[in-house]
């Protein structure tokens, strides 16, 4: 947000002065403001191109030619939210205000992708057994299998770091020393990784109660080690902030065509038939995103599977969300799901 005071201007202000402050800020917005500094609208370059255009004399105020409906946001949002937000607005540029609508700063995207780092906890459960993939689980953890040139675990946190992730915890059993050799400390990533190993495996969602609580203080994305997935993890963080409650979990749709002609009836009479319907149904895939205080709530060394947590949860009225993947998922649980994942790695994450 800096020097985004230079982008303040006067309602009343000429064509000809929007064009010189538009070149002094060089932020290609300006925030047209009252006395109080509140938001009235915004002057882009598009705006005055367009002015141009119509030849209005450069002597025009600009309060014509302004929007008077600007897209903005407040201080409390995070950058994951303002990311998100500007994508899908496609905006390159975006007021900050307050409670009052008084400007106190803009936000760029150039700006935003200059700051990387993003510090909610990743939690990557890597710790089953593999089993329907035996032959090649028998001597490698499955996390561990090769998609394309590199491990399945290996491309999930590459698609982490590349959204800025940095502080990530792996939950192992099976062949711990292998997980734990591949990835070290993570620094040859530039990101902190901290094991936490099950003596006994602990359920799909036990191992929470073993991470160190004390350092899970913003909300924490849990996901399985054996998902290949192109997920905007911004934007379900984006999602999960405006929405708030003590967990969000991801869903894929799932339709299942029944193989027969569905009667359909009341008492002893027909009332309809449905030849071969399908049904839709939205099914976990594997990626949660949990507060704190949820994390927090697990105690440690306890079994406990993550659709008890979360009806614990749904009972509870704590707000338990719903966020549908639209991006590219497949989980790595069978040997022809293994084989489709050779198949579109490529094209996937290639560059």
């Amino acid at each position: 947000m800096k020097n985004w005071q230079d982008t303040l201007v006067q309602p009343t202000a000429s064509l000809e002065v929007a064009i010189e402050k538009l070149d002094l800020s060089a932020q290609q917005i300006l925030l047209v403001t009252d006395e109080d500094k509140k938001l009235l609208g915004t002057v882009t370059d598009g705006d005055v191109r367009r002015a141009l255009l119509k030849r209005l004399d450069l002597t025009t105020p600009i309060v014509q030619i302004m929007n008077r409906q600007p897209k903005m946001a407040t201080a409390d949002w995070s950058k994951a939210r303002l990311l998100s937000f500007m994508e899908q607005q496609q905006l390159l540029q975006l007021p900050v205000v307050d409670a009052d609508q008084r400007v106190t700063g803009l936000e760029t995207l150039h700006g935003l992708l200059q700051k990387p780092r993003q510090d909610n906890p990743v939690f990557l459960m890597a710790g089953g057994f593999g089993k329907r993939l035996h032959p090649l689980t028998k001597t490698c953890p499955k996390p561990l299998l090769k998609v394309g040139d590199k491990p399945i675990l290996e491309l999930i946190l590459e698609s982490f770091v590349s959204s800025g992730f940095h502080r990530f915890y792996i939950s192992t059993h099976y062949m711990p020393e292998k997980i734990r050799e591949h990835f070290g400390d993570g620094s040859r990533w530039g990101v902190t990784i901290t094991y936490i190993h099950e003596e006994v495996p602990l359920g799909t969602a036990g191992a929470l109660g073993l991470l160190p609580h004390h350092e899970i203080t913003l909300p924490l994305i849990m996901m399985n080690g054996d998902l290949l997935t192109t997920q905007n993890y911004l934007a379900l963080l984006a999602f999960h902030e405006e929405l708030g409650g003590s967990a969000t979990v991801c869903v894929r749709e799932y339709e299942y065509q029944i193989p027969y002609g569905v009667i359909e009836s009341q008492e002893n009479r027909a009332t309809g038939i449905r030849e071969k319907p399908v049904q839709t149904f939205n099914v976990n895939a594997g990626i949660y995103l949990l507060s704190p205080e949820l994390v927090k709530s697990v105690p440690p060394d306890t079994h406990l599977d993550m659709p008890d947590l979360l009806q614990q949860e749904i009972q509870a009225d704590r707000g338990v969300n719903i966020y549908s993947l639209k991006d590219y998922w497949l989980d790595i649980g069978r040997m022809d799901d293994f084989n489709q994942a050779q198949t579109d790695v490529s094209e996937l994450f290639n560059g």
